[in-house]
């Protein structure tokens, strides 16, 4: 145990001097010497050569196994994915984390922790080299130190402030949340180039520009860029917006190759059940509700009264997937043939604003692709979604004016 505390405490102070040193600008990867490699019968060694030396932080995570590197910051450059394999490693991924913060991801084949990490910086050329060799571990051992560290010189920086639209009348505006799905490190699915995470946030640019032209719209994305946007950080950011509907948009993968089409899932109601019990343990009560400051309420309270926001919430949800449905259908879709579903994502968790996820189309699909690389064919599932909006609004209005009678 010793020996694990004095690596931890060599990461640490490795990377105190370089906060101290204060770099600025980009530190471009030199990808012609960048590699990760075997090294030794079961060891790994990580080998990053820099334009400058940086900030950086290295820390482990469990569930699965993975190693965290973050830096402030690196431009990657055209790194290729192929020099960095080795019998250890399941798979990496590298990008913007947030703006200023870039993040390596190493998807470790079996446990493994930091034996040996070191940034050596050339006084002459300035140029930098990041060292890391890793070693296995106990499953045990590993899951004792995983972890995130907690550092106020690494805290992420404060979401954007969103002012909350004043009191809105019946006829106000519909405020609508457009989540484009993954960004920065987080590619999404991938095929011939195109990544989910871009095409996303095109599709999202453009549904937005479609709403705010047709009036009787208010649009926030929780991302507007090619940046890594967390989960919590998306439900919080459509907190903070007052939102209305929150519409997380997705192109998915299949190994299978079998889906097509687009398709709307709203949250499953076990998964709804258990989502309000781990909600009350992890988040900040004062981001739960919509106007409603739970901080001095204990989890039994708290889960009663997001059960309480979901009984309203998730009819008004599924009646949004199905005005969703029907108007990207008379659209001429191509919608999947069983395009009304649900499922436990986690970013449909808001328990107060009726969430959905669509799944555009499959990236997986040759005719879904070619329909997502359209402007023309996007155009039209854009339309689609504003008239489902529209429709959806107009049926929720009504219903919730017959209740209050």
């Amino acid at each position: 145990m010793s020996r694990l505390i004095s690596i931890l405490a060599l990461i640490w102070a490795l990377t105190v001097p370089a906060a101290a040193q204060e770099f600025t600008g980009f530190a471009r990867i030199d990808s012609a010497r960048s590699r990760i490699s075997d090294a030794g019968a079961t060891d790994v060694r990580i080998d990053l050569f820099l334009s400058q030396g940086v900030p950086y932080r290295i820390f482990t995570l469990d569930a699965p196994p993975r190693l965290v590197l973050d830096f402030r910051e690196v431009d990657w450059g055209d790194l290729d994915h192929d020099t960095l394999q080795a019998s250890g490693i399941a798979g990496v991924r590298f990008g913007t984390y947030l703006p200023g913060w870039s993040r390596m991801v190493l998807d470790l084949g079996a446990p493994m922790n930091v034996v040996q990490a070191g940034l050596d910086i050339d006084d002459v050329t300035g140029r930098a080299h990041l060292g890391v060799s890793l070693a296995p571990v106990s499953a045990e051992r590993f899951a004792a130190t995983a972890g995130a560290p907690r550092d106020p010189r690494w805290d992420l920086p404060p979401a954007a402030p969103i002012e909350p639209s004043p009191h809105r009348g019946p006829d106000g505006p519909l405020v609508v949340v457009l989540d484009p799905g993954h960004g920065g490190v987080d590619p999404g699915a991938e095929v011939d180039d195109v990544a989910e995470k871009d095409l996303m946030l095109i599709f999202a640019r453009e549904l937005r520009e479609l709403l705010l032209r047709s009036g009787g719209f208010e649009v926030i994305l929780t991302r507007d860029g090619d940046h890594f946007v967390s989960l919590e950080r998306r439900i919080d950011l459509a907190h903070r917006a007052g939102a209305d509907v929150f519409v997380s948009l997705h192109a998915d993968s299949l190994a299978e190759g079998q889906a097509h089409g687009a398709t709307v899932y709203t949250l499953s109601q076990d998964a709804s059940d258990v989502a309000s019990a781990k909600l009350a343990e992890r988040h900040d009560r004062d981001q739960l509700l919509s106007g409603v400051d739970l901080s001095h309420a204990d989890d039994q309270v708290t889960g009663v009264l997001l059960d309480l926001a979901r009984q309203e919430t998730r009819p008004r949800s599924a009646a949004l997937a199905q005005s969703l449905v029907d108007m990207m259908t008379r659209q001429g879709g191509p919608m999947n043939t069983r395009p009304l579903r649900s499922a436990t994502f986690s970013v449909l968790k808001a328990a107060d604003i009726p969430s959905v996820l669509v799944e555009i189309g499959f990236l997986s699909s040759p005719r879904d692709r070619k329909n997502l690389n359209d402007p023309d064919w996007r155009a039209g599932m854009a339309r689609g979604v504003r008239n489902g909006l529209r429709q959806w609004l107009a049926e929720d209005r009504a219903r919730r004016a017959l209740v209050r009678q």
